[in-house]
């Protein structure tokens, strides 16, 4: 059993208590990122349960989805020009950081 499962959930998310010091930005990133499952539907031949499929522990305030079609690291590519290419979209930079 886990340390989260021990935690008191309130709303669906993991009641936690504001810590003083934060850890590097690569161990909070790998703590809430959360990365999309290979086979979300189970294992090949497994019956559809949907109630097991998805995350299976409460959410955590700070935790998110990753997605796919966007940079891994946005603070890294904040401001790059993408180049140019008909029909780009933006890079979800945010404009009072450039400043």
């Amino acid at each position: 059993m886990s340390e989260e499962d021990n935690k008191p959930v309130e709303n669906g998310f993991v009641t936690e208590r504001p810590r003083q010091y934060r850890d590097l930005a690569t161990v909070e990133s790998q703590r809430n990122d959360l990365s999309a499952e290979e086979f979300p539907e189970g294992p090949y031949g497994a019956d559809l349960l949907t109630e097991s499929l998805g995350k299976s522990s409460p959410w955590r305030r700070d935790q998110r989805t990753q997605s796919a079609f966007t940079y891994e690291n946005r603070l890294l590519h904040e401001g790059v020009d993408r180049g140019g290419y008909p029909g780009q979209h933006d890079t979800h930079d945010d404009p009072a950081a450039d400043e």
